[in-house]
């Protein structure tokens, strides 16, 4: 899983503005984040690395907001509110399959 995180930066590197950067790292996020297959959960270890990839994702996304808050366009925070919701509805799906899981 933090392979997938680890790549984020190098492609980062090859950006322009601080900005770009900062869009650049959101993009990789994102892309490790449309990797989780709720469907493919199957035990409590698949859920804990779901919710382990989603929690690392958000903290990631807080984290890029802080070391370019100066650099914050329109683009950068829009990218990452939208991350930030789509981490709120995995984590509300995946409990959503345990409650079912358990019935």
């Amino acid at each position: 899983m933090f392979s997938a995180f680890s790549s984020i930066d190098y492609h980062s590197i090859r950006a322009k503005t601080p900005a770009e950067m900062a869009i650049k790292r959101l993009t990789g996020i994102g892309e490790v984040l449309s990797g989780i297959d709720v469907s493919a959960i199957h035990t409590q270890d698949d859920m804990a690395r779901a919710l382990l990839t989603l929690d690392t994702a958000d903290k990631c996304i807080r984290t890029i907001l802080t070391e370019f808050r100066t650099e914050r366009t329109a683009e950068v925070v829009r990218e990452a509110t939208s991350l930030i919701s789509l981490i709120e509805l995995a984590r509300d799906e995946l409990s959503d399959y345990a409650t079912a899981a358990e019935a």
